[in-house]
């Protein structure tokens, strides 16, 4: 037997296993990390990709917002290139302090308190700028225009009316969007509710109950979330994003900055170079951890691991994910869809009452009924039973109700940098 470590929340957990059935254990390329974030980022300001250096956008007397991600995606890190940012804006710029405002792009997520934003952004950087959150059901946000999908696109009135929309995020697969980052800054992040609803609302196929075919991981041609956000970015005047990739240790190794599509879809191909992992064959169960807090800090968050593993896994083949879970579902809405899911009545409140983690709540159950998932987690087990997936609050339990004797394996560690690549059989 071996024990294999998984991260969870602030600490760890232990696994102990059959070396003779792990046929494989993914952690991600070797990526080396970013000898000098601040020189990387000054470089990628001053050559932009398919756009003029930053310093030629910005002049002192302009108002700029600098959007940034909420909490939910600290694991990028950010806290370490706004300071970078910022010293750029004011500095080599000449921007007045009182001229920059950073918003952040909470989506319909609930915004942090001073606390929670220091973090994001440093103290430093607290002392010296304004720091606001975006709220998506505010009432003067600005109506931009609508896109061929029909999403009537209203954003934060900071973004909206600035002389310069700079956005700051990281690109990583997204089941539902392809790749995250980049446009998402807008929409959903700095966008209203409305906007984001009907946007999400394209996860869904509109003749069956399911999840649209057209999206998911590292899909973005074709994909109808994808190519809405794309032209709801192209609605905001004067945008210029800022894209950070992360190795698999969570360590910037990229920076690519400019156009909103251009740069972004550069560094989605990067992404590509260092998540893909190739691998021989599928096996018989795949465990994998979300990569502690935050990104496994509900399951709402932290169940975005299990689109980037099931790749590794056999059909009807046991997944189990080690997730904290510490805030639950994850917005309080989460497991309230549990009820239409008993009461056969979840297609027509998700088709007439879309929310974005209603789909999510679904695309869990979908997800459990493909192969059996297992957690392990502090969640009430009473609360994942009707979705199919089973919870357990300690590993002799858990691997007891697994039965892995005999079953191949595959183990990630960090779930959220590894996507599997089969280059064997299939």
């Amino acid at each position: 037997m071996k024990e294999y470590t998984f991260a969870y929340g602030d600490g760890s957990v232990t696994i102990p296993l059959d070396e003779g059935q792990v046929k494989a254990v993914l952690r991600g390329n070797a990526v080396p990390a970013l000898p000098d974030i601040r020189a990387a980022v000054r470089e990628s300001l001053d050559a932009p990709i398919g756009r003029e250096p930053l310093r030629a956008c910005v002049r002192p007397g302009d108002r700029v917002a600098l959007v940034i991600s909420d909490m939910s995606r600290f694991w990028m890190r950010q806290d370490r290139v706004v300071p970078h940012l910022v010293d750029y804006l004011l500095d080599d710029c000449g921007l007045a302090a009182e001229d920059l405002t950073i918003v952040v792009a909470n989506g319909t997520h609930p915004g942090g308190g001073e606390a929670e934003l220091r973090r994001l952004v440093t103290d430093a950087v607290w002392e010296r700028v304004r720091v606001v959150n975006h709220d998506c059901r505010a009432a003067d946000l600005v109506p931009l225009g609508t896109t061929s999908f029909g999403t009537e696109l209203a954003v934060n009135p900071i973004a909206a009316r600035a002389d310069l929309c700079l956005c700051l995020g990281a690109a990583t697969y997204h089941v539902m969007a392809g790749f995250g980052g980049g446009r998402k800054s807008i929409l959903p992040g700095i966008s209203s509710e409305a906007a984001i609803r009907h946007n999400h609302a394209l996860s869904l196929d509109p003749a069956v109950l399911r999840s649209n075919p057209l999206i998911g991981n590292g899909r973005t041609a074709d994909n109808p979330l994808n190519l809405d956000m794309l032209e709801a970015a192209g609605l905001m005047k004067n945008l210029f994003l800022v894209n950070l990739v992360v190795n698999a240790e969570e360590q910037l190794c990229a920076v690519f900055s400019g156009h909103y599509r251009l740069s972004w879809e550069r560094a989605c191909r990067e992404v590509e170079r260092v998540y893909q992992v190739p691998i021989r064959e599928r096996t018989d169960a795949v465990i994998a951890g979300c990569g502690g807090y935050p990104r496994d800090m509900s399951l709402y968050q932290g169940s975005k691991a299990i689109d980037n593993v099931e790749s590794a896994l056999k059909p009807g083949g046991t997944l189990i994910l080690v997730i904290e879970a510490r805030e639950g579902g994850g917005p309080p809405e989460y497991f309230g869809w549990s009820r239409d899911l008993r009461a056969g009545t979840l297609e027509k409140r998700l088709r007439e009452q879309f929310t974005v983690a209603g789909y999510v709540f679904f695309l869990n159950c979908e997800q459990a009924q493909r192969y059996r998932i297992l957690l392990l987690t502090g969640l009430d087990p009473a609360e994942t039973a009707p979705m199919g997936i089973e919870s357990y609050p300690d590993v002799p339990s858990l691997l007891a109700a697994a039965e892995l004797a005999g079953k191949s394996v595959t183990v990630i560690p960090n779930a959220g940098a590894v996507v599997p690549v089969v280059t064997g059989p299939a």
